[in-house]
């Protein structure tokens, strides 16, 4: 799905004119009261470009809005106001504008924009963690996933889980050996199964390239395609109701067959949860924990069963989508780039040898490997565009004045291609997160040339689960195998993108992995 045509915003132009004429005499007369009985702003909006009537800045953002906003503040500027429709929005794409809306005006960008078809359709009306309100529910629900899934003592407590579906997932590309094969089948499996394990107890997919993998696999990439299209009924209301794009549509069908999926892991899990708690002490996953809080009577901000489908689809959907999108970014680099990948294998091979798979506890000491995730996280941030935010209250910017309600954009890719602060931004080169200034350069929102998971408050819960499984995923595929090109690439390869939530590579990576460890260790 794409912005629409030509002749599709012709027809919208039509569609404007007529609306605005019905509407004549309230639109014309009322802005002239305001500006009779009220003072001009003190500050003036940032600059942008002027964009078109009704429409505003929406034609011009074509079908890589990533690209397009990053090429309008080369011409207007780091911090830059454009309308889509009738709304305004502010977008960020240096380091230090980053800096100055995500922590020292933070507190007045912690709400998700209302309304949006994605948050009410495919966060059930914005019941989950992503597009929730700022609030009492929002921390609760942040807190029982830090608990149950995301954060550091969860990380520990689910490490054998992890390596046991790495080494499920290695073993499965062994008995393709020789073979090209899709990388992002066994990538997706195992990051399903890992957050299965954690979320509901149990493994959600049986191999890797199966069809239940592929049917949910193209569920998510859809969701995350869609979620992250821009929706021309999101800013122009009055034509919202004939969902010129499909979009609507479309995502009533994702939804309907997402909401069969989390409904039966639900039920399942249910008539299973007294069973498994006869059988003595265990470790309680995700949804256990969530149960207990919408059991608790009376409580005023317990979690309803509409948070729990909503939490689901945000676990294994940006969970999956997002850190399997990454690592299949880093391989492909490194098939482009083999000097880069034997320079990770020599620096495993020094540390773990060729005698055992490479696990989570040996990656800290892999600097070369978390340089080369550095790198990817730089070059193909998994989310280009931060999920937009909105002012709670106007606020002065760096001279610039923002009104109540304006959206906030966060260009990720755009920062991460600043040559400003990354010379030779379009090279993937780990080798500057080798010095000693880059190793201190982390992905974790304090160093604002390098916010994957975005910054601040709202920043990506999910952020410390989704370095870590990068780390010990890539890590274990790189030193478990030679990957090469399928017979005929001639070193090349497609490295389009796809825009969406998730920045998708457009063709999957097909590569031959070949066993390089001794044959006990893949036992």
């Amino acid at each position: 799905m794409e912005l629409p045509s030509a002749a599709m915003f012709q027809e919208l132009f039509v569609l404007a004119i007529l609306y605005a004429a019905l509407h004549y005499l309230a639109r014309a007369i009322l802005p002239a009261k305001r500006a009779a009985g009220h003072a001009s702003p003190p500050l003036p909006l940032p600059p942008g470009p002027r964009g078109y009537p009704v429409v505003g800045a929406l034609p011009l953002l074509g079908r890589a809005p990533h690209r397009a906003l990053a090429t309008m503040a080369k011409l207007h500027g780091p911090i830059m106001h454009l309308t889509l429709g009738r709304q305004g929005v502010v977008v960020a794409s240096t380091p230090a504008a980053a800096r100055l809306f995500l922590k020292e005006h933070g507190a007045s960008f912690l709400d998700r924009p209302t309304g949006d078809a994605a948050p009410t359709l495919l966060a059930y009306g914005a019941q989950d963690l992503v597009f929730a309100p700022y609030g009492p529910r929002w921390r609760r629900l942040r807190r029982e996933c830090s608990i149950g899934l995301l954060g550091p003592q969860a990380l520990v407590n689910w490490a054998d889980t992890r390596r046991e579906e790495v080494g499920h997932m290695v073993r499965a590309v062994l008995a393709r050996r020789g073979e090209a094969v899709e990388v992002p089948e066994f990538l997706f499996c195992a990051m399903a199964n890992m957050i299965g394990q954690a979320a509901v107890g149990r493994r959600v997919l049986d191999d890797a390239g199966g069809e239940a993998t592929r049917e949910f696999k193209e569920m998510v990439v859809e969701l995350m395609t869609s979620a992250g299209l821009v929706n021309i009924g999101d800013f122009v209301p009055a034509v919202a109701w004939m969902d010129l794009q499909g979009l609507v549509r479309k995502m009533r069908r994702l939804w309907t067959r997402l909401d069969r999926v989390w409904a039966r892991l639900l039920s399942e899990h249910e008539e299973v949860m007294a069973a498994r708690q006869q059988e003595g002490a265990r470790r309680l996953d995700l949804v256990d924990r969530l149960i207990a809080c919408r059991r608790e009577a009376g409580e005023e901000y317990g979690v309803t069963d509409l948070n729990i489908k909503a939490l689901l689809n945000n676990v294994f959907t940006a969970g999956t989508d997002t850190s399997s999108s990454t690592i299949e970014w880093a391989l492909a680099e490194m098939l482009l780039n083999p000097a880069i990948m034997r320079r990770a294998q020599a620096e495993m091979d020094a540390l773990i040898g060729r005698d055992r798979l490479l696990r989570d506890s040996d990656t800290p000491n892999l600097p070369y490997l978390h340089a080369i995730c550095k790198e990817t996280f730089r070059k193909h941030p998994s989310t280009p565009l931060n999920l937009p935010r909105v002012s709670t209250e106007a606020c002065n910017v760096q001279g610039y004045h923002i009104p109540k309600g304006t959206r906030l954009i966060v260009n990720i890719w755009g920062i991460g291609r600043d040559p400003a602060a990354w010379p030779d931004p379009t090279r993937f080169d780990p080798e500057r997160f080798m010095t000693e200034q880059g190793k201190k350069v982390e992905p974790m929102g304090s160093h604002f040339e390098l916010i994957p998971f975005g910054a601040g408050r709202r920043m990506c819960a999910g952020a410390r689960m989704g370095v870590t499984l990068v780390h010990h995923m890539l890590g274990a595929l790189v030193h478990a195998f030679d990957w090469e090109m399928p017979e005929g690439a001639a070193g090349v390869m497609d490295m389009e993108e796809e825009f969406g939530l998730a920045l998708q590579k457009k063709v999957p990576v097909r590569a031959v992995a070949r066993p390089r460890l001794a044959a006990s260790a893949y036992e």
